[in-house]
């Protein structure tokens, strides 16, 4: 008589395999985080920190400028000229932000950096005629601070990665040319 073929149960993993399995990734997420923490540590915890040498602003050119995806109840338009982004050794990143007013042939350009591992931002100079004038004096000032929408927007959308500058200016310009999906 032919055999009939039963339905082979499935293999399911042994409680001794998923507890290995699950062992060794949060070893390996542990790892993550320490040598993550490590190097950000020597970036944020370094009391000896000094900023290089700021540049003068550099031009731009509001063609270029790639739009900031920013809150629904903001009436400013802002954008970024892409080819003013640096990343300096020292981790922060640099770069002309232009602001507008739809309708408006008014535009105000600010030279800023922003330093991801500290979470602050500071403003070097400003424009709105295409003369720059140099800010007296720039502090460094929480990038949360409410007065700098834009600049949270920004570093959040595409210059930090977590506490850290993103790893190239070719991320951060794929970065804000990717939309933002809102979930709501």
């Amino acid at each position: 008589m032919p055999r009939i073929p039963t339905a082979r149960r499935p293999q399911v993993p042994s409680a001794r395999w998923r507890l290995t399995t699950a062992a060794k990734f949060t070893h390996l997420l542990a790892t993550a985080a320490l040598v993550t923490g490590t190097a950000h540590a020597q970036l944020v915890d370094n009391p000896d920190w000094q900023e290089s040498a700021v540049p003068p602003p550099p031009a731009y050119d509001v063609k270029r400028a790639l739009q900031i995806e920013m809150p629904a109840y903001m009436t400013l338009k802002f954008g970024i000229d892409p080819k003013t982004i640096v990343i300096t050794p020292d981790g922060v990143v640099r770069y002309v932000v232009l602001g507008w007013r739809e309708g408006s042939s008014t535009i105000n350009a600010f030279y800023e950096g922003v330093r991801c591992a500290t979470a602050e931002y500071k403003t070097y100079a400003r424009s709105a005629d295409g003369a720059w004038r140099l800010v007296d004096n720039p502090d460094w000032k929480r990038i949360d601070d409410r007065n700098s929408i834009y600049t949270y927007e920004l570093s959040r959308q595409a210059l930090c990665r977590g506490r850290a500058p993103r790893a190239s200016v070719t991320d951060m310009v794929r970065e804000l040319k990717r939309p933002e999906i809102l979930l709501n």
